[in-house]
Order: C-alpha cells, then structure tokens, then sequence
C-alpha cells in the first residue's frame, strides 16, 4: 500500500493525520524530513496526530496519557504504552511527501 501527498500539507513540528488505503498514519514533517507512524496509540483508541511533536527526540506524544512513540521505530519510551505502533516508510520526493504501508 502506498499514497502520495503534496510536501506543502505537512506544517514543519507537527504531526498530520492521513489515510494511507483506509490505514490512519500520523505524518510528521521535522524541517524537509516526514516520518510516519500509525496514528492510533497501542494503549489506548487515541489519535497519536493530535499529540505533541517532540523534534529533538523523534518522538510523538499520546495526548491522552502521555505515552511518546519513536518517530523511528514506533517503540514507546514512557508509559502507560508498552506496545509498539507500525512504523510506515515516508519520503520527500520533489515537492511529493509518499507514504509506504507495511513495517519498515
């Protein structure tokens, strides 16, 4: 599975929720790089999208509880969480950000 999105939708420090075929990814964007995690947290049915971008640590907090996933390999580092979420592959081509289904 894959989609495709222009670069200009993702604010730089946030994080996006997008449909990746009918998958819920949380896009962040960190200057001209875009990291995807799935956007539902492991503890609890929460948009992780609507959490806190910590930039300097790659990481996206659970507005919920508090858990932060890595950007990188969707492990929580605090708890409550202490299940992974699915790390999506996410790349800038050209003025595109796509998005790639599966573990990466």
């Amino acid at each position: 599975m894959s989609a495709s999105f222009p670069l200009s939708r993702f604010a730089d420090g946030t994080a996006t929720r997008v449909e990746v075929d009918g998958v819920a990814v949380a896009v962040v964007r960190i200057q001209e790089r875009v990291l995807a995690i799935a956007d539902t947290c492991s503890h609890a049915a929460v948009s992780l999208s609507e959490g806190e971008v910590w930039c300097d640590l790659l990481q996206l907090e659970c507005p919920k509880h508090g858990s932060a996933f890595s950007l990188v390999t969707g492990e929580p580092d605090t708890l409550p969480a202490t299940q992974p979420v699915e790390v999506f592959q996410a790349s800038v081509q050209g003025d595109t950000v796509v998005i790639s289904g599966g573990p990466s």
